[in-house]
């Protein structure tokens, strides 16, 4: 296999190639432990929680595409919170360059194909199927819990 040979080759990353979109990256949080100015950085932490909507309805009259990234319903990024890491699910896109932001606005429009959810979140028809039907078993769980009680 000679260096011709790699710019004929595909990726076995079908969602890639058929899309054009990049897998997302994750970013481990000892790369993210730069020993900076702590009190610069509180700072500017107190100033954003200053600036963030409170409740829903806050939120759904602000701008869009929203700016705060951290808010667990944005669409950017998600934080592991048992290991701090960060995984960038549009890498090869900014925060304004997407479609759809909010979680939560997604939600208040109603239902939708596992197609559109998968390209809301960068994902596989069949990885948003496999994530559904475990989040329904443990639904049918805690039910069948509370029947027993």
């Amino acid at each position: 296999m000679g260096s011709q040979d790699s710019e004929y080759r595909t990726t076995s990353n079908k969602r890639g190639a058929r899309k054009g979109l990049k897998r997302s990256k994750t970013i481990s949080s000892r790369k993210l432990s730069t020993g900076g100015d702590g009190e610069a950085e509180e700072k500017a932490v107190l100033d954003l929680d200053q600036e963030r909507p409170e409740t829903r309805e806050d939120c759904r009259l602000a701008e869009r595409p929203c700016p705060f990234v951290s808010c667990k319903y944005h669409l950017y990024l998600d934080v592991n919170p048992r290991t701090g890491s960060i995984k960038l699910n549009f890498p090869d896109l900014e925060v304004w360059e997407l479609p759809e932001t909010c979680a939560l606005d997604v939600a208040d429009r109603g239902g939708m194909t596992l197609e559109e959810v998968g390209e809301l979140l960068n994902l596989t028809r069949e990885r948003i199927r496999q994530v559904e039907s475990k989040g329904i078993d443990k639904i049918q769980d805690e039910y069948d819990d509370e029947d027993i009680a």
